[in-house]
């Protein structure tokens, strides 16, 4: 179970070091940052995006799940917010796009480690 979530941790580490090199506005100080990033976004996304699932419900339902992006995103602008300088997300558009990129590396990543590690 542990080493199941230190893998998660390093699979989101490495999306999110990816998705800094995609975009200007998207920086990372390095992969120390990265892997605290990849930490506080998962306590987050522990605690506090399934309040925001249950608050932000009808829209969610509205846009057939795409509502989720928003919520992603919002997580993202909290995590740089806890995190300080060393993570900086220049605008919501740019977390909104880096979440359903870091959504799809990490649906990617996660399959090929699974993959991977079963045969």
């Amino acid at each position: 179970m542990l080493k199941k979530g230190l893998l998660s941790l390093l699979l989101n580490a490495i999306a999110l070091i990816t998705v800094a090199q995609l975009f200007d506005s998207f920086h990372l100080e390095g992969f120390g940052t990265a892997i605290l990033a990849a930490f506080v976004l998962a306590i987050l996304n522990i605690i506090v995006k399934p309040i925001l699932i249950i608050l932000t419900l009808p829209f969610t339902i509205l846009s057939l799940g795409l509502f989720l992006f928003v919520i992603n995103a919002i997580t993202l602008m909290i995590t740089q917010a806890v995190i300080g300088d060393n993570f900086v997300i220049t605008g919501f558009g740019t977390a909104l796009l880096a979440a359903v990129i870091l959504s799809i590396l990490n649906l990617l990543l996660n399959k090929l480690v699974k993959d991977t590690l079963t045969k």
